[in-house]
């Protein structure tokens, strides 16, 4: 399940994501109740099994069993946060009815990565990358948008609008555009097109990591039109808790 919001006295609206049909919404009644036995199959970011039933506006589900509960998502702010940005993400970039199986198999890897992975960075920004991908978004990293020569690893910019990156000799004196230095370039073009175990291989400094997001949520920004709130609460969550990060090398968000 995506996200969801109350509905009369006990039902609620819920947004989940199927192989078949994408986006659905979905009415579960009475789940605000103490004594459902559905309410604790249909939690945020729990793989589960549903039985529905057309309803007038919206399927009605009658039956939930939990798939996959993901427990670690929900027991740790910070991994908790990564899937709210990886939930809005989805929702933000698909419309309702377009199923597309491969994305629900990239959303399921996904949660499973953050349930167990060290590094929630690199788990979430390989998610935003390959969806990207999977819809028809992806940036061009290897030639230049504009006069389509292959691309070096110094002096590009990134321009949201023409879909990727320019080269220096066509972005000239483009200073609104951010720069992309040669490691943040690397790993992008890894985020892109390696697997995620060797996407795993690359060392990334703080800094890196800060330049391919902000990078990445321009590029968001652009084809969305808006800003993302979970990758606000993202940033904030890293600055509140740096000093625990450096304490704790399991926590990569």
């Amino acid at each position: 399940m995506l996200k969801r919001g109350d509905f009369g006295e006990a039902d609620r609206i819920l947004t989940i994501f199927t192989p078949e049909r994408g986006k659905v919404r979905v009415l579960a009644k009475g789940i605000r109740r103490i004594t459902s036995r559905k309410a604790g199959h249909l939690e945020l970011f729990v793989r589960s099994r549903l039985l529905v039933h057309g309803g007038r506006d919206l399927d009605i589900v009658a039956q939930a069993e939990s798939v996959e509960t993901y427990r670690p998502i929900r027991e740790d702010l910070r991994r908790t946060a990564c899937a709210y940005f990886i939930a809005e993400l989805l929702d933000g970039f698909t419309g309702e009815e377009e199923g597309q199986a491969a994305i629900y198999e990239l959303l399921v890897e996904s949660l499973r990565r953050l349930s167990s992975e060290r590094d929630l960075w690199l788990t979430t920004h390989y998610f935003e990358m390959r969806l990207l991908g999977l819809l028809g978004y992806r940036p061009e990293l290897f030639f230049c948008v504009r006069c389509r020569e292959p691309l070096r690893s110094e002096g590009n910019v990134m321009d949201p609008a023409a879909g990727g990156l320019v080269c220096p000799r066509c972005a000239g004196d483009e200073s609104e555009l951010q720069t992309v230095s040669p490691q943040a370039f690397e790993v992008l073009r890894f985020l892109q097109t390696r697997p995620y175990e060797a996407c795993a291989t690359l060392p990334l400094s703080n800094r890196v990591r800060r330049e391919v997001e902000t990078l990445l949520e321009n590029y968001d920004v652009y084809l969305m039109e808006r800003r993302l709130k979970s990758a606000a609460f993202l940033r904030d969550l890293r600055r509140r808790w740096q000093a625990l990060d450096a304490q704790t090398p399991d926590s990569g968000a």
